[in-house]
C-alpha cells in the first residue's frame, strides 16, 4: 500500500491565522505532540519574516530530531538564507520555497513577468540545494495558474534540483475533480518521474479543503499539507484529523496509508487548543464535543445494540474516551435505561416511564439533561415508589 507523506504545517501557515500565533516554547511543546502523533515532516516556521519566528524554528530544529524539519522561504536570497540560518541544527532539514505562479499575482502582487518568475524558480532552488538535502518547491495559486505555465514551473524547479513539487489551492478556489485533473496534467508533463513527490496544499475557503486533497490523492500526489483542527489563513487548511481518518477509514477505496498514530489525534486537537485559547466548533468533525456524542432516540437504539450502526470509527480509535449518549427531548428509552444503570439504578418499566417523562418535559425546557438532573428524577421516582409500598405494606394503626 502506498505510503501518503503528512507534512504538518500547524506551526507555520496555522500559527499565520489571527490570534493563533505561538512563541517558542508553545511551538516546541507542539512540535513534541505532533511527533507522537507520527507527521512525517514538521513545517516550523517562516524564518524572514521575524528574529523571533527564525529563533524558533531553530529551537525546534534542536529539540526535535525524529522529524524532518522544514522552513518556508519565499523565492529570494534574503529568505533562503534565513531558512538555511534556522535549519541549521536539524538532523533533517527542508527547504520550503515559494513564489505565486498565476498572471494575478505575478502581475498585481509582484510585478514579475513569467520569465523573471522562471529564473526566480530555479536560481532559488539551486541555492537552497546548497544548504538542506531537501528542497520543496511551491507554485503558490496553482490552482489559478494557466496549466501550460504551471507545468513549465514545475519543470525548471525539478531541473533545479527541487525534490516535491506542491500545488496549493491557495485561495480555496478549486473543486476536486479540477484539482485532481490539475495534477494529472503535470504529472504526464513531466513524466511522472520517480524521484519527486507531488504535494497538495487546500484551503478551506468554499469548505472543500479535505475534499480537494482526497483528490489529489487519487490524482497521484503523495503528501499532503495540512495542520491541526484546520487552523490557518482565512477558514484554514485541510484539517490533518480529517484527512488521517479519512484514509484510514476508507483506505481500500484509496489505496493509500499513513504512520499517522490515530490515537493521538485527540489529544493534539486538545493541546493545540489549550495553546492558541481557540475552541472548535462542537460539531468540529473526528475531534469536536458532538463528534461521538448521540441524542437522537433512534441512533441511540441502534449505538446501544452494535455502535457500527452510526459511528464510523469508534472514539477510542482517535483518542477520544469514550462516546456520549445526550438525554434531551429526542432520546430514547433505551438510552435513559442505560443512563439510569450507569447511575446504579434498575428501574421497572413503570419507572422508566416516568423517568421518561420527567426527562423529556425538562429537556424541552433545558435542552439538555445533566447526569445530576437524572440523578434527582431517579431519586425522586424510585424513593416515592419505595415509600408508597413501604405504606401499603406496614399493619394498619
Amino acid at each position: 500500500m502506498s505510503h501518503i507523506r503528512i507534512f504538518d504545517t500547524t506551526l507555520r501557515d496555522g500559527e499565520q491565522s489571527p490570534g493563533f500565533s505561538m512563541n517558542t516554547q508553545e511551538k516546541i511543546r507542539m512540535a513534541h505532540q505532533l511527533t507522537a502523533l507520527g507527521v512525517d515532516i514538521i513545517e516550523a516556521g517562516f524564518p524572514i519574516s521575524s528574529r523571533g519566528d527564525l529563533e524558533a524554528v531553530q529551537a525546534v530544529a534542536r529539540e526535535v530530531r525524529e522529524v524532518p524539519i522544514a522552513a518556508l522561504a519565499r523565492a529570494r536570497k534574503e529568505d533562503v538564507l534565513a531558512a538555511a540560518e534556522a535549519l541549521k541544527p536539524a538532523a533533517s532539514p527542508r527547504m520550503h520555497v515559494f513564489l505565486a505562479t498565476s498572471d494575478l499575482h505575478l502581475q498585481v502582487k509582484l510585478h514579475m513577468t513569467r520569465a523573471q518568475a522562471l529564473e526566480a524558480i530555479g536560481s532559488m532552488i539551486k541555492l537552497a540545494r546548497n544548504y538542506v538535502g531537501e528542497v520543496e518547491f511551491s507554485a503558490e495559486d496553482a490552482g489559478r495558474t494557466e496549466i501550460e505555465f504551471l507545468c513549465q514551473a514545475c519543470q525548471v524547479a525539478v531541473d533545479n534540483g527541487a525534490d516535491v513539487l506542491n500545488l496549493p489551492d491557495t485561495v480555496g478556489y478549486a473543486v476536486p475533480e479540477e484539482y485532481g485533473e490539475m495534477f494529472r496534467k503535470v504529472r504526464e508533463h513531466l513524466g511522472d518521474p520517480d524521484h519527486v513527490t507531488l504535494s497538495a496544499h487546500c484551503h478551506d475557503d468554499l469548505g472543500l479543503a479535505v475534499a480537494n486533497s482526497l483528490a489529489a490523492v487519487r490524482a497521484g500526489v503523495r503528501q499532503i499539507e495540512c495542520t491541526v483542527n484546520g487552523i490557518g489563513e482565512r477558514a484554514g487548511n485541510a484539517a490533518l484529523e480529517e484527512i488521517a481518518v479519512a484514509l484510514a477509514v476508507r483506505k481500500e477505496s484509496f489505496g493509500v496509508a499513513t504512520q499517522v498514530n490515530l490515537k493521538e489525534l485527540y489529544k493534539s486537537s486538545r493541546l493545540l487548543s489549550e495553546i492558541t485559547g481557540a475552541h472548535i466548533a462542537p460539531n468540529k468533525a473526528v475531534v469536536g464535543a458532538n463528534a461521538f456524542a448521540h441524542e437522537a432516540g433512534i441512533h441511540q437504539d441502534g449505538i446501544i445494540k452494535n455502535p457500527l450502526t452510526y459511528e464510523i470509527i469508534s472514539p477510542e480509535e482517535v483518542g477520544v474516551p469514550s462516546r456520549s449518549l445526550v438525554l434531551g427531548k429526542h432520546s430514547g428509552r433505551n438510552a435513559l435505561r442505560q443512563s439510569l444503570k450507569e447511575l446504579g439504578y434498575d428501574p421497572s418499566d413503570a419507572e422508566l416511564a416516568e423517568c421518561y417523562r420527567r426527562v423529556t418535559s425538562l429537556a424541552d425546557e433545558a435542552k439538555n439533561v445533566r447526569a445530576r438532573d437524572l440523578m434527582a428524577i431517579a431519586h425522586e421516582v424510585i424513593r416515592r415508589k419505595a415509600v408508597a409500598v413501604a405504606s401499603e405494606a406496614s399493619p394498619a394503626a
